[in-house]
């Protein structure tokens, strides 16, 4: 279930006081400083994921803190990943200070004094979770705090693409569902910090969920590759082969088993789309991967029990069918 607020409908003075009360309840107790003598309007749009708050917010100049008397008086123990996407915000905490720009994302620990500063319009996506549900040492977690993450090498920027994945998702995720995409996402980004600390512990069944979904993930981005192999992937990875396979098979999958459903659901999807029309099956079949247009339709009908053209037709004749499948 989510929750809405806006400011567009009050008047300035007000907006400051609601906003303030809004920030602090949706947070933790903070500190709100508008940097605009008329503020604009501000939104925050919150919903919850598998144990982890998920809040949108987009407003205009400001100052938060949270300082030591806040911390006594509310205690809370929580964790706070903030996905920039507009605008850039200034973080502080435990000795450090960096710019986060869109596309990049930072921590910040509500037990400890921190600070963030907004000098323009901003609009960001900040997951809540319990401090003690990311299983890191606490000497590692203030290492990384008001650092800014999601590019360069590593692992930065898959962690970012997958919370701001989760994010856009969460509405469509059930109970259970949700709780292993929550859990997948910590995973990430113990992962990340484990990484950036040189702690990783391979043979952790959390590491090997999270080594999966990054796996997963290099192999989306090259999906249309005709030449992509897990010799390829392992040796990506530094991992060998028949690691990459245990991987693999812990999901009850193969390698070539998992990338052969990637190409075919999205090939699936593009068949019933114009450019499908006018570049025929086999076009489609070259966008995903497909060494040719035959073994394509062999492998079309062994997943889905018929050929590529009969799915056009058949979409063509049910347009429920065709909405159902161009929404996936």
């Amino acid at each position: 279930m989510s929750h809405v607020l806006s400011t567009a409908p009050l008047s300035a003075p007000e907006r400051a006081e609601r906003w303030h009360e809004a920030v602090s309840h949706t947070f933790v107790p903070l500190d709100v400083t508008l940097l605009e003598r008329e503020p604009a309007p501000g939104s925050i749009v919150g919903r919850s994921l598998g144990g982890l708050r998920i809040v949108d917010v987009t407003a205009g100049p400001q100052t938060v803190t949270r300082s030591s008397r806040l911390i006594a008086r509310d205690g809370q123990e929580l964790l706070i990943l903030t996905l920039q996407h507009e605008g850039s915000s200034l973080k502080e905490q435990d000795g450090r200070q960096s710019v986060v720009r869109p596309g990049e994302f930072s921590l910040s620990d509500s037990t400890r004094r921190f600070r963030k500063r907004l000098d323009g319009n901003f609009r960001f996506t900040s997951f809540h979770f319990p401090r003690h549900r990311l299983r890191v040492p606490d000497e590692d977690l203030r290492a990384v705090t008001a650092t800014a993450f999601g590019t360069g090498p590593g692992s930065g920027a898959l962690v970012a693409r997958y919370f701001s994945r989760m994010a856009r998702e969460a509405a469509g995720l059930d109970g259970a569902v949700g709780r292993q995409v929550a859990a997948t996402a910590l995973d990430l980004l113990a992962l990340l910090i484990d990484e950036r600390r040189g702690r990783l512990a391979p043979a952790s069944p959390e590491s090997a969920r999270a080594t999966l979904v990054r796996v997963q993930d290099h192999i989306m981005r090259r999906l249309s590759d005709p030449a992509l192999s897990p010799a390829g992937i392992a040796a990506a990875h530094f991992m060998s082969v028949r690691s990459l396979h245990k991987l693999f098979q812990a999901e009850g999958l193969t390698v070539g088993g998992w990338i052969r459903l990637q190409r075919l659901e999205r090939s699936r999807r593009d068949l019933l789309g114009p450019d499908a029309r006018s570049g025929g099956v086999a076009a489609v079949a070259r966008r995903w991967g497909f060494v040719s247009a035959s073994h394509f339709s062999r492998s079309f009908r062994a997943a889905y029990g018929m050929t590529p053209s009969q799915w056009q037709w058949q979409c063509d004749g049910a347009p429920e069918a065709r909405s159902a499948a161009l929404a996936v």
